[in-house]
């Protein structure tokens, strides 16, 4: 009977677990990020537009380690529709920022007239969409932006183009750009940032990323068709124990939620737990100056198993 109470207890205790980890959600950040969600008809479709192979779950990798044992023999990516990346706007001049930066932090980064071209080239095909038009109409009820489209963009180049210094020797060598969509690396030993999934499929193609598998969240096994995923991997021999990603998901669509949380406080670490297409996400938003430090989602629960 004893035996009975304790399996019943533990059974319980299983039950109860989603629930003991549920975050409090922000509902009004929530409400407009699924107007934005909606609104982004740029997002890649899954299955379709980008397949990927989940493989294994990876293991615990402390920061700073230089290899870990791999329990994903592919790619996560195995096919993405490169065609439409190079079709939509906002993707094709997204993919001429990715090569402008230094990635080591402490080296100055040099900044070419061509290079400040393709930032506004890149701001101007984001203010276009529908996703930017709305995120500006809300931040500008918040009081947070002018409703003025040209200031609005300058205070948009300050959050992610703005250059600061990240190192600790140097010249200003970092930006939330590169850190969040881009990546750079940290004394040779350590991984920032890289958060943004075009990116990731770029570099593993190229060869420059190994993914090593996912990290499940409370017991949740993902699925090839989430939009949200937590992930292990190597970029040139270094590791990134874990790290948070929208997959399939615009640029424009990053950009104005991390925009969003970023310009809704201004203490030095923003995070907000949202309900966001059947996923219980944590934004995490790290201020650096009038300028993003870093940004990234990270997967807490999914409402969308199945059986």
């Amino acid at each position: 009977m004893a035996a009975g109470v304790k399996c019943g207890g533990m059974l319980a205790l299983l039950a109860l677990l989603p629930l003991l980890h549920a975050a409090s959600v922000n509902q009004e950040l929530s409400d407009i990020l699924k107007e934005l969600w909606r609104l982004d008809t740029n997002r890649l479709k899954p299955g379709t537009d980008y397949t990927i192979s989940l493989q294994g779950k990876a293991g615990y990798v402390t920061q700073g380690s230089t290899n870990a044992r791999d329990y994903a023999s592919s790619p996560l990516f195995s096919y993405v529709n490169e065609n439409k990346l190079r079709g939509i706007a906002t993707y094709r001049h997204f993919m001429k920022l990715l090569d402008n930066y230094e990635m080591a932090t402490g080296i100055a980064e040099s900044v070419t007239p061509e290079e400040i071209k393709e930032n506004n080239d890149f701001l101007d095909a984001i203010l276009e969409t529908q996703v930017m038009k709305r995120a500006h109409r809300y931040l500008v009820g918040k009081g947070q932006s002018q409703a003025d489209l040209k200031q609005f963009k300058t205070q948009l180049y300050n959050t992610w183009f703005r250059l600061y210094h990240r190192g600790r020797n140097g010249g200003a060598d970092s930006s939330g750009f590169e850190h969040v969509f881009v990546g750079e690396t940290k004394f040779g030993t350590e991984i920032l940032g890289l958060h943004n999934w075009v990116q990731f499929y770029l570099q593993e193609k190229s060869k420059n990323l190994d993914y090593k598998g996912y990290k499940a969240t409370f017991g949740d096994v993902p699925y090839a068709d989430d939009h949200v995923l937590n992930v292990q991997f190597s970029w040139h021999g270094l590791m990134k124990p874990v790290g948070g990603v929208f997959l399939g998901v615009s640029p424009e669509f990053e950009v104005a939620i991390y925009t969003i949380l970023f310009l809704s406080s201004d203490v030095k670490t923003t995070t907000a737990a949202v309900d966001l297409d059947g996923y219980q996400v944590e934004l995490v938003v790290h201020r650096h100056g009038i300028s993003i430090g870093t940004s990234y989602p990270k997967l807490l629960r999914s409402n969308k198993r199945r059986l």
